[in-house]
């Protein structure tokens, strides 16, 4: 089964900037649409932003201008740009899949085990 490996997050000061990196080793030759979400101390895991084959990207609105996610056009790695960081975008982000786009590739919602991002203020 597919298992996303997250990396990239750090700890940064209030108005700094981070990227996050989702890769799925084993599966290159698979892409999917994705999403990453987030979970702060004491608070359920939330959602980020998503991209889809078409192009499509989501956002939360709370990251709206702010992040920026990214597909790369080979292999199934995913960014998350984040930008002007808050304190409040502190948290253990995820990666999952959400759909594979190929009937070839394992199917369903596989995540990855996070990557910490701390934002001080």
């Amino acid at each position: 089964q597919p298992r996303p490996v997250e990396s990239g997050g750090g700890s940064v000061e209030a108005g700094g900037s981070l990227t996050l990196t989702c890769e799925t080793p084993g599966y290159t030759s698979c892409t999917y649409d994705m999403s990453w979400y987030r979970q702060a101390p004491g608070k359920e895991r939330e959602f980020v932003s998503d991209i889809y084959g078409d192009g499509t990207t989501r956002y939360a609105d709370s990251v709206k201008g702010r992040f920026t996610i990214s597909q790369a056009n080979v292999g199934n790695t995913v960014r998350l740009q984040m930008n002007s960081l808050k304190p409040e975008d502190t948290g253990m982000y995820y990666c999952a899949t959400v759909r594979a786009r190929s009937r070839l590739c394992p199917d369903g919602d596989y995540w990855g085990q996070g990557t910490q991002v701390t934002v001080s203020s």
